[in-house]
């Protein structure tokens, strides 16, 4: 059954979906990702601590400084327990907005399709994650702390926007053709269809686009992969779940609804 609950109620729901999705996400960030953080902490610390005494000071500013003071002595400004709390509090607003942000697509993807609520959730979720996490990430996957100029940091955010823009494009691109081809007869034809014309956007895309590799050799190849591989794990984690959580309620106020309106229609 299609979609037919009130926009203040899909709101609700994504807003909920997304708030339990970013909880979730930021178990899945602390129990995967956080060792790996403190270790390319670790290797930047050490590699500060063997630069030449004075390597980030000038004279006049050794002069007025006292003496073995230096900046990368200096406490961060957000102790890492602050940061571990940080993480669950960014994963939940980010769980709330993009709740938010799927409710608004979901009222007017149901407009323009027959899919029931909850398979509309699912998919929702599905090319979400495609769009926004995937595509961008096999182009600019996630780095570690001391990974990364600062100095780029800049044009590296722009790239990934523009990679973000590409997999919306991408996954446009396969519901045109999807749409294009449901009336064949064979069912090849209709699969083939949308995934080839999602890979042809997507590549031609990653060609455009610029390459960056600011990922030193004397960093640990396995570290890097683990981090970046527990990014994906948790992007993935949040958007399974706000799917599964919106498709869940979806189906619970169908039925709800669904004794009601026979009983009126009687």
């Amino acid at each position: 059954m299609p979609l037919t609950d009130s926009f203040t109620k899909l709101l609700i729901r994504g807003l909920l979906a997304g708030l339990i999705a970013g909880i979730l996400a930021g178990g899945v960030a602390f129990v995967l990702g956080e060792s790996h953080i403190d270790a390319a902490i670790a290797i930047e610390e050490s590699h500060s601590a063997a630069e030449p005494e004075g390597h980030s000071h000038d004279a006049a500013t050794q002069a007025d400084e006292p003496a073995g003071h230096s900046h990368d002595e200096e406490d961060a400004l957000v102790s890492r327990d602050g940061q571990r709390f940080g993480l669950f509090l960014a994963t939940s607003l980010a769980g709330l907005a993009l709740g938010a942000i799927f409710a608004v697509v979901a009222n007017y993807a149901r407009r323009v399709t027959t899919l029931s609520g909850p398979s509309l959730g699912l998919s929702l979720a599905a090319f979400g994650w495609l769009a926004i996490e995937a595509v961008p990430f096999f182009k600019y996957p996630a780095n570690p702390p001391a990974v990364g100029d600062p100095e780029t940091i800049n044009q590296r955010t722009w790239l990934w926007l523009a990679a973000v823009a590409l997999g919306l494009l991408a996954v446009v691109a396969s519901v045109f053709a999807a749409k294009a081809v449901a009336a064949q007869e064979f069912l090849s034809v209709r699969i083939a269809a949308p995934v080839v014309a999602f890979l042809v956007v997507a590549t031609i895309g990653y060609l455009v686009l610029p390459t960056i590799n600011e990922v030193g050799d004397d960093f640990p190849a396995v570290l890097l992969w683990q981090f970046r591989l527990s990014s994906l794990a948790t992007q993935a984690t949040l958007w399974l779940v706000l799917g599964l959580v919106f498709a869940f309620l979806t189906e619970r106020a169908t039925r709800a609804t669904a004794p009601a309106s026979a009983n009126a229609s009687a």
